[in-house]
């Protein structure tokens, strides 16, 4: 007797947890239809100022690790596809947004020019490049990893070429590659 009741108490549980289940499905299930079907409206229309906008990446040292951390920025690709080396640099120039980041080409460094040859950027910066702290071992690498992380983001490019005022440096003498 005991044991009838036993298995009818089952029974009736797993009767329960079935219909339980058959209904909890059928209303996910409704649910996402009801999900599908109605279309996603946006809050605001996509301007043609924002059409012309794309993400880069460029790359500053973070002010704790001083390791070099990527920062995002909508450039205009109208003015990335005119002159995108210098766009670039010029970014890189200015420095981070981000407060976490330090800027690291020196205060006053111009790039005079830019030029690809083949899959080699050559970039020709002002001799304020120079000013870097020159006791901090880190610095030159971070300078040369920033400047070669940014623009090898670009497919064209793979190897990098600095110059000092269009002419050779001892300090930048190497054709640089993204490591």
């Amino acid at each position: 007797m005991k044991n009838k009741k036993i298995i009818l108490l089952f029974l009736v549980l797993l009767i329960v947890i079935f219909v339980v289940g058959f209904f909890s499905i059928k209303y996910v299930k409704n649910k996402k239809e009801s999900e599908i079907q109605n279309e996603y409206i946006p809050e605001e229309e996509i301007s043609d100022e924002q059409l012309r906008e794309t993400i880069v990446s460029l790359y500053f040292p973070d002010k704790e690790t001083n390791s070099l951390k990527p920062e995002a920025r909508l450039v205009n690709v109208k003015e990335l596809m005119q002159s995108p080396y210098n766009v670039l640099i010029d970014l890189l120039i200015e420095g981070p947004k981000n407060d976490k980041l330090k800027s690291i080409i020196p205060e006053n460094t111009k790039l005079i020019n830019s030029s690809l040859e083949g899959e080699c950027l050559i970039l020709d910066f002002s001799s304020e490049l120079l000013n870097y702290n020159k006791e901090d071992n880190k610095e030159k690498e971070n300078l040369i990893n920033a400047i070669i992380n940014t623009v090898t983001e670009l497919n064209e490019v793979n190897k990098v070429k600095i110059l000092i005022n269009g002419q050779t440096n001892e300090e930048f003498k190497d054709e640089y590659v993204r490591k």
